[in-house]
């Protein structure tokens, strides 16, 4: 009810009659800045990147250029001339670029949207003029097309899940090149008016002189963005549009699977399927779109990557989906991520009984939608809603030879409303976001013990500017609720993120009959972003122990009060050895509800960009002793042993053909446990149109606190529980290898692969000694003894052999190999075609052996997966 009433009152503002945009922010009045000038033609130009139509010669052109990098405020070394048409569907841009030496313009192709070391031209709009937010549109020498939407008055802050339909083309000739793009006034939101007054920037950026130009220069030294832009005059007579855009698309894979379980009713080694949906796009007035999806597809997006984890904790992987990225910065919050889209069509949690289970791997979503915009008074919007399907397992049980159906997964629907409202001449902001998820669970089901029936979180969140936004308090207060069968409700308890059970703690507690749990998060902090040299920022925050976001959002872990501080020390004016350089200190310090204090950590880092604009860094960070409530996983207290740790690495220039990274880390703890690391990344451009990257990964190290199990039997130390812990020797082996053919920026030819070697040998087993303590009771000593069964297992004796202990053998070796062959035609304006192969093959054991290189090419001969896939899509626009 609470989403359907938001909904409604987002539909209502986006009708309402726009206020005009708020009082402008910034430095500089509107009546000083920059302005450029739109002429009306009556016969458009032909998008060739040619300039050599009649209605160009009528525009005014300018080319009053700044450079920005790597003399700030000086002439550019090369000249740059723009000018901008528009008629009633689109505003035309066009730009003559001047080169010296035009042979040495480099001109790699990639497909769209993909940065490299071509010129690059770039149009940024602050189409509602709020001077908070915008468009960039870029087209490159080589013709490739780009687009990202700013959602704050940021240049670095891009959302490039905006994906408009648009023209640009580029031209070489004997002065340079030249660019043309139509931008469809359909593709744009802003205010209705009689003459449109949009904020305007224009880069242009040479990598092969590692110059940078720009329209209008913000200073190394300020922040802002589009608060601090010129004004781009003279649309007239143009109307935001309602805007329905149609993309269906049908789709269909076959897979072929190896390694299968002999006997296997359900799987014969392949399977085939197709499917059809429908994307929408419809303009809810001048301000606001509607996105909906029903039946979604993305069968094109890469896996994730490989990883072996060792910890308690979630690992949060990126959002790789074209749906959710669009307008994802606009349901976001500040604070707390109330909000993680990956929870929405992820794999089912049922484990249903039987021999041999066919479980779906993602729960099927039925249809999502979503509103997003900023009205006219500075308000920003975001409402999303989705529904996922009921998901069932197919069993097979051997022994009653009899098949079956189990639940696996209940149909969810979710909910996110985000709103902010900008005030102020600094552009501050306040902001609410709401979630909520419910579920269709009957009360005492298998589900209902693993699933929430339904959840809210939401908060408050505001940020203060002041003096241009070089000042800064932000802060956040927010609180989850959720509700559910006892045995759901016990499970939070006693999960990672809170621990109720740990024996020696006194201030939370397991309650089995709980429905419901409630927490709260809060937090404040102060900054200083902008100066000639010094900036700084302090703050606090908190998450009470019932805190629970992960029904729709991301928590790692609740029941922290952290403290944290930086301060850094920069150098923006180029000199004799670096181009600009900073040093910092940074601490933080945690504690939980209890007073416990859990977590301290000091450092400083150094960051320079050398006179050819490579560049390094340094950091060094101590950790002192303190008490882990997680590590005993639910058990008591424990010492962890302070550490150090430092890494250092250096980037290649931007602008060459040839680029490469190297970095490098370690780390070392007063338990005898240390830590290497060594990665980098190798860029080649043999030619214009192929793209190759190699970026291989090794990590040696000896964690000395592994935690293995809990068994029973333990002392009244440890409150009766054997908290088993162990040295592992730890090997990690991977690479990833990219490489892109472009025939044209439409027509690309992209492939992935990763293969992923990973090893880890215990040693010196032993449990937690006493609660509080850091020291391990090693077992073969004290009176124990430790044999290990042929299978790996251990077997502890103890207390004159009365007590035995059997410890599965936790060795594991872990081969992945994982690919993606994308054959991508955008075959008219907005429609694509897809040709897809991918493959996830692995395999793990108990092996002690190492994981070595040659793991990465055994890889590839692992079980598992072969994908052949086809999609196709076709754009409708109607205006």
């Amino acid at each position: 009810m609470t989403l359907a009433w938001l909904t409604w009152f987002v539909l209502v503002q986006s009708a309402a009659p726009s206020a005009g945009p708020p009082p402008a922010p910034g430095p500089a009045p509107a009546s000083t800045a920059k302005q450029a000038e739109a002429v009306r033609t009556p016969a458009p130009p032909v998008i060739d990147g040619r300039l050599d139509d009649r209605a160009w010669s009528a525009a005014p052109w300018f080319s009053d250029f700044v450079q920005k990098e790597p003399v700030e405020g000086s002439p550019p070394d090369e000249r740059t001339e723009v000018a901008f048409l528009y008629d009633e569907e689109a505003l035309y841009v066009g730009a003559r670029l001047y080169s010296l030496v035009p042979s040495r313009i480099p001109g790699p192709v990639t497909r769209r949207d993909q940065f490299s070391n071509a010129e690059h031209f770039i149009v940024i709009l602050d189409t509602y003029h709020d001077r908070r937010t915008g468009y960039s549109f870029f087209v490159t020498s080589a013709g490739v097309r780009g687009d990202y939407y700013h959602p704050s008055d940021s240049e670095g802050h891009r959302d490039f899940g905006f994906d408009p339909v648009w023209e640009a083309r580029a031209a070489r000739d004997s002065l340079g090149w030249t660019a043309e793009m139509r931008i469809p006034f359909s593709q744009l939101r802003f205010n209705r008016a009689e003459e449109q007054v949009w904020g305007l920037n224009i880069n242009r950026w040479m990598p092969g002189r590692n110059e940078d130009v720009y329209w209008v220069v913000i200073p190394r030294n300020e922040t802002g963005f589009f608060s601090r832009f010129g004004i781009l005059r003279g649309i007239r007579g143009i109307r935001p549009s309602r805007r329905l855009e149609l993309l269906p698309y049908v789709a269909g894979d076959a897979r072929y699977t190896s390694g299968l379980p002999s006997g296997d009713p359900f799987h014969d080694g392949s399977a085939y399927r197709g499917r059809a949906g429908l994307d929408l796009k419809l303009g809810l007035g001048p301000h606001l779109t509607l996105d909906a999806a029903i039946n979604p597809d993305f069968g094109q997006v890469e896996a994730d990557p490989a990883e072996v984890n060792l910890t308690a904790f979630e690992t949060f992987f990126a959002e790789r989906r074209p749906f959710f990225l669009e307008g994802a910065t606009l349901l976001q919050g500040n604070g707390p991520g109330y909000y993680y889209s990956r929870r929405i069509g992820a794999p089912p949690r049922g484990l249903p009984a039987g021999d041999y289970l066919d479980i779906p791997d993602h729960s099927t979503i039925l249809g999502a939608a979503k509103v997003t915009g900023r009205l006219g008074s500075g308000l920003s919007l975001g409402a999303l809603a989705a529904l996922t399907d009921r998901e069932t397992a197919r069993t097979f049980d051997t022994t009653a030879g009899r098949l079956g159906r189990a639940a696996a997964a209940p149909r969810t629907g979710y909910g996110v409303v985000r709103a902010q409202q900008e005030f102020g001449p600094d552009a501050s902001t306040a902001g609410f976001i709401l979630t909520a998820v419910e579920r269709d669970l009957d009360r005492g089901s298998p589900l209902a013990a693993r699933y929430n029936r339904r959840a809210w979180s939401g908060g408050g969140d505001w940020v203060l500017r002041w003096r241009g936004g070089a000042y800064q308090l932000s802060g956040w207060a927010g609180l989850s609720h959720v509700e559910g069968d006892a045995a759901a409700i016990l499970a939070l308890q006693t999960a990672s993120q809170r621990y109720y059970q740990r024996p020696d703690q006194d201030y939370v507690r397991v309650d089995s009959n709980r429905t419901s749990l409630t927490g709260y998060t809060g937090g404040l902090r102060f900054a200083k972003n902008s100066g000639a040299h010094w900036l700084y920022g302090f703050g606090a925050a908190f998450e009470t122990p019932g805190l629970e976001l992960n029904d729709l959002g991301r928590l790692g872990a609740a029941d922290d009060i952290d403290l944290f501080g930086n301060l850094r020390y920069r150098e923006t004016r180029p000199g004799r050895v670096f181009h600009r350089w900073s040093l910092g200190v940074f601490g933080n310090a945690g504690w939980n509800f209890g007073g416990t204090h859990t977590s301290s950590d000091l450092g400083l880092n150094a960051n320079a960009t050398w006179k050819d604009f490579s560049g390094s860094f340094v950091e060094l960070s101590y950790a002192p002793s303190t008490l882990s409530d997680n590590l005993t996983r639910g058990g008591p207290l424990m010492r962890r042993p302070s550490s150090v740790s430092g890494g250092l690495g250096y980037f290649s220039p931007e602008a060459h053909d040839t680029r490469f990274t190297l970095e490098a880390g370690a780390a070392r703890d007063a338990a005898g446990g240390w830590d290497l690391s060594a990665s980098g990344s190798l860029e080649l451009r043999p030619a214009a149109p192929v793209a190759i990257s190699f970026s291989p990964r090794l990590s040696r190290g000896l964690g000395s606190r592994q935690y293995i199990g809990t068994y029973p039997g333990g002392s009244a130390r440890t409150f009766g529980g054997r908290y088993v812990f162990g040295f592992v020797d730890r090997t990690t082996v991977s690479a990833q290898l990219r490489a892109s053919y472009a025939v044209t920026p439409a027509l690309t030819l992209e492939g992935y692969l990763e293969p992923f070697a990973a090893s880890g040998r215990y040693a010196r087993i032993g449990e937690l000694a006493a609660a509080g303590s850091g020291t391990i009771r090693r077992y073969g000593t004290g009176g124990t003894t430790l044999g290990r069964r042929p299978g790996g297992d251990y077997l502890v004796t103890d207390q004159g052999g009365r007590d035995t202990v059997l410890i599965a053998n936790p060795d594991f070796h872990v081969l992945s190999f994982r690919s993606n062959l994308v054959l991508r035609w955008e075959w008219r304006r907005g429609s694509t075609a897809y040709l897809v192969w991918q493959q996830n093959r692995g395999r793990s054991t108990t092996s002690p052996r190492r994981a070595r290189l040659d793991d990465l090419w055994e890889s590839a001969g692992a079980d598992g997966d072969n994908v052949i896939a086809v999609k196709l899509n076709y754009w409708l626009g109607v205006r």
